[in-house]
């Protein structure tokens, strides 16, 4: 019988593990190990409503420190994992200790990918609270950021500073925000929609060099421009904290690899979240996804496979993003499509693009469409082969596809 469960990480990932493996009766002892020194919060507002001053400290809590004693759940912060010895079912401690326990699950998330030669006391990045915390206190009024890299993060960091009235630069090497992700037709929508708001968008530029001056920080592209600005943010990408576990299976490019139970290639550990490379079944490849629904799902599918009740982490992918006042979702897998419908008028910034491979639904992406998403994560879910004319027909009812 399984008499204790060991989490390394204490973020979103976990505290979902931990809340699930209560509610679905486990008695026996959960300890988190977390190397923040605050309990396990929300990420996505960081770069939104946080960063803005909009939402409090404590409205970011996931498990407050109460919830855990009531729940009898050991939550050891600031406490940072340097081995997880997967065939022992151990974790070893940078304090010189080790735990073990029945079965562990690897959540330890991820860091930002660091640019070689950017480095400076002007150089900041967004993954934790304290990074938020220093970067909320720079946006103000005419200030100068520049953001290197036009993902998702580093667009929602452009976006929360134009909003706040800070002069922006944004350096992206690509030839449009997110191309590869989502196709040349909207990455040159969401390049439009950065260029509206008053961003200066250098696509097709990378950094070549930084430095800093006592009055700037400033970066040369390949384009042989200079900009000058009080702050770089660099937005280029995470990297999964897998360094940590020895005796488990990498996937290519990065990541602990998992099946859709979340299991590893050792008996008894787990692993879930942006730390993960896993399977996905309705894909048939290995997924990497690096956000909120991702960490949510997969915790909450490793507690029950943990506990013995198989359960496939198999969903659609879907992801939110907030940018400019408008809403941006996206789900599915868009990477090997060979037709893209669009349903609305891209040029409002009001519309849903369908992504069909061999006539097959395989994902969408929307502005301002948050409900046609929706339907479409069903739709993908579904293997649905709808018709195109359908798609694009504002006066089609998408819900009647799933009958």
């Amino acid at each position: 019988m399984l008499e204790s469960v060991i989490v390394a990480g204490a973020g979103q990932t976990a505290a979902v593990a931990a809340r699930t493996l209560r509610r679905r009766g486990f008695e026996g002892r959960v300890t988190l190990f977390g190397e923040e020194p605050d309990a396990p919060y929300q990420r996505p507002p960081l770069s939104k409503d946080y960063l803005t001053g909009e939402q409090d400290r404590d409205e970011l809590c996931l498990l407050t420190p109460a919830w855990c004693e009531k729940n009898s759940i050991d939550l050891r912060l600031g406490t940072r994992v340097i081995a997880i010895r997967a065939a022992d079912r151990a974790v070893e401690l940078a304090d010189g200790t080790a735990e073990t326990a029945g079965a562990v699950l690897i959540a330890t998330g991820g860091r930002p990918r660091r640019l070689p030669g950017v480095t400076g006391e002007r150089v900041r990045y967004l993954r934790t609270l304290a990074d938020a915390d220093r970067l909320r206190a720079e946006l103000r009024p005419g200030a100068r950021v520049i953001v290197i890299g036009a993902g998702f993060i580093g667009s929602e960091i452009a976006s929360t500073a134009r909003g706040l009235g800070a002069e922006v630069t944004v350096v992206e090497q690509a030839a449009q925000p997110l191309g590869a992700v989502l196709g040349e037709l909207i990455g040159d929508t969401l390049a439009a929609l950065h260029r509206a708001a008053g961003v200066d968008l250098r696509t097709g530029e990378k950094v070549e060099s930084y430095r800093e001056t006592p009055d700037a920080a400033v970066v040369t592209t390949s384009a042989g421009t200079t900009i000058e600005g009080d702050i770089v943010v660099v937005g280029a990408g995470m990297v999964p904290n897998a360094e940590p576990a020895t005796g488990i299976e990498l996937a290519d490019g990065g990541g602990i690899a998992v099946d859709e139970y979340c299991r590893t290639s050792q008996e008894g550990v787990y692993a879930a979240g942006d730390v993960t490379s896993f399977h996905h079944p309705l894909f048939d490849r290995r997924i990497r996804a690096e956000h909120f629904d991702n960490a949510n799902a997969q915790g909450m599918a490793a507690a029950k496979n943990i506990l013995g009740k198989p359960t496939a982490h198999a969903l659609s992918p879907w992801f939110w993003s907030d940018q400019f006042d408008l809403n941006l979702q996206y789900t599915g897998y868009a990477g090997d499509a060979d037709r893209l419908v669009v349903r609305g008028r891209i040029e409002d910034f009001d519309f849903v693009a369908f992504y069909l491979a061999g006539g097959v639904l395989r994902g969408a992406f929307g502005m301002e469409r948050g409900g046609d998403v929706a339907v479409a994560r069903e739709l993908v879910a579904a293997r649905l082969t709808p018709d195109p004319d359908v798609l694009r027909d504002e006066d089609a009812d998408l819900t009647d596809l799933l009958a």
